[in-house]
């Protein structure tokens, strides 16, 4: 089974028995950035669990998901293609875990969740 597999299985299982105090925003739908400048994609969340585990994923258009990265209480482990220029910080006060692309290529253009 795939890395990205065992991370989307876990993902729908994991929503699939939340009860309704669990939730994920993006404020932003679509969000435009200029090639060569970064980017941060805003996400908060509301959970019970006081150690949420947190994932960025990426989808080019016709494509599949793309995991890429695991957010643990303030660790961050990045999948070896989004190691580089691709952060997340997770702020537990704010429940938040904004992305930041830092110099965007065109090559970016995706969805973020």
């Amino acid at each position: 089974m795939a890395h990205w597999e065992r991370h989307f299985i876990f993902f729908i299982m994991h929503f699939w028995v939340c009860d309704s105090l669990e939730s994920v925003d993006q404020n932003t739908t679509v969000q435009t950035a200029f090639v060569g400048r970064s980017v941060t994609i805003n996400c908060t969340y509301e959970t019970s669990n006081p150690s949420p585990y947190l994932f960025w994923y990426q989808q080019k258009m016709n494509g599949i998901p793309k995991y890429m990265m695991m957010i643990y209480a303030t660790n961050v482990q990045n999948d070896k293609d989004f190691e580089e220029r691709f952060t997340a910080n997770h702020t537990k006060t704010s429940k938040s875990v904004p992305l930041t692309i830092q110099d965007v290529c065109v090559s970016d253009s995706a969805v973020y969740y």
